[in-house]
């Protein structure tokens, strides 16, 4: 869904990027960039991480709901703004709106985590909780827009909010000249929009490539067709880039000035959300990690130096324990299996005593005793192991075929 003005086919300029830069001065942080040793050793260049993480509301989005707010005219700061999120862009417009003095309503999913749904109160928004998907939301959003006269502040379908992200690749050509290939997420489009206006307009030289998830990547599709369309019943835990459809401003600046958008699975997204924890101690969002996935899925198709855009850290804890436990088991850290051992005292010991002497280290136990597909004398017993790799794990399967126990799943 798209929300289109009378100034929403203006087009974005390196000019507007630079006026949105002096405008978030005092507002927006100037974000660390971090190297990154084990991404470089994969990819055989330097790497850097560009930490919008670490932005103030956590994510990127302030940047461009603020530009977009500050814009408005007098009575329409009077009216008020209303927005509809899950979560980033929410946090965003409350803390610009209460930064500049104007009411802010904001619908969100009746499913959006709760902290994200107490922060953005806490930045001074009323939270609405309408509908269980965000297009609901949005459709909500926009009626109350109608009613009200309060200014819609769309999430990324504006020319302000584009120039407002673009202050981030302003910043990656600051702290990164060398720069030669930039990786950033893609919802809607409105970041890689903006990063590839300010980037391309002084460095043509530099290579953008855009990432989606692959259960909800709009935008191959929409360039294969030249126009915007839609993905039906997107699916991602990428709920930051969890968008059915391309904006149509920046559909025609990525279709212009980014080079190439890549897709990466889930098993990706969390492999790459946990390596930024263990290895850069940083915590993001699975949105966020998408181009640290790209570059794992394929380090050897970067020219660097690459810069690696984190877009966000808002990830509710829920979620991030069973993306971390999704990620161990990809990278073959959990190992699930299912035997039956002969119901007898001391038997359960005896297997625990074969594990322990493989080094893996038991997470979860469930013993059948009572079961029509169990013998007289059996027992099942199915086991959640912590091991230390794909290596690992097959050691610990032949330490217990070697025992004398036979693995059914």
């Amino acid at each position: 869904m798209s929300y289109r003005t009378a100034d929403s086919f203006r087009t974005v300029t390196l000019d507007d990027v630079r006026g949105a830069q002096k405008m978030l001065m005092g507002i927006a942080r100037v974000t660390a960039m971090e190297g990154s040793r084990h991404l470089s050793q994969l990819v055989g260049a330097p790497v850097h991480l560009k930490c919008e993480n670490l932005q103030r509301t956590g994510s990127f989005k302030l940047r461009g709901a603020y530009v977009r707010i500050a814009g408005l005219l007098p009575e329409e700061r009077a009216a008020g703004v209303v927005a509809a999120s899950a979560g980033n862009h929410a946090q965003g417009v409350a803390l610009a709106s209460a930064l500049l003095g104007v009411r802010a309503t904001v619908f969100m999913p009746k499913g959006a985590p709760l902290p994200k749904i107490s922060a953005t109160r806490e930045y001074g928004a009323e939270v609405r909780l309408h509908g269980h998907v965000v297009d609901e939301t949005l459709a909500a959003a926009q009626e109350y827009a109608a009613e009200t006269g309060a200014v819609f502040i769309h999430p990324f379908d504006h020319p302000d909010v584009i120039a407002g992200q673009g202050t981030v690749g302003l910043e990656i050509l600051e702290q990164c000249p060398e720069v030669r290939t930039v990786v950033v997420g893609i919802g809607g489009g409105g970041l890689a929009a903006g990063i590839a206006v300010a980037v391309k307009a002084l460095r043509p030289d530099v290579r953008i490539i855009g990432v989606q998830a692959a259960g909800a990547a709009a935008y191959p599709p929409s360039l294969a067709a030249g126009r915007p369309v839609s993905v039906e019943n997107p699916a991602t835990m990428a709920d930051g880039i969890k968008v059915g459809r391309p904006g149509d401003v920046p559909f025609g600046i990525v279709g212009a000035l980014v080079d190439e958008v890549r897709t990466v699975t889930e098993d990706e997204l969390s492999t790459a959300l946990l390596l930024c924890l263990e290895r850069a101690k940083l915590v993001v969002e699975p949105a966020g990690a998408s181009p640290v996935a790209a570059l794992l899925s394929d380090p050897g198709s970067f020219e660097g130096p690459v810069v690696a855009v984190l877009s966000g850290g808002n990830v509710d804890p829920v979620l991030m324990q069973r993306v971390l436990r999704h990620g161990m088991a990809a990278q073959g850290r959990y190992l699930a299996v299912r035997l039956r051992l002969t119901d007898r005292p001391g038997a359960l010991a005896t297997l625990l005593g074969v594990l322990s002497l493989a080094d893996a280290n038991v997470l979860d136990v469930s013993h059948v005793r009572t079961d029509p597909r169990l013998g007289l004398t059996e027992a099942e017993v199915e086991l959640h192991l912590e091991t230390k790799g794909p290596a690992h794990c097959v050691e610990v399967g032949e330490a217990l075929r070697a025992a004398g126990y036979t693995v059914i799943g």
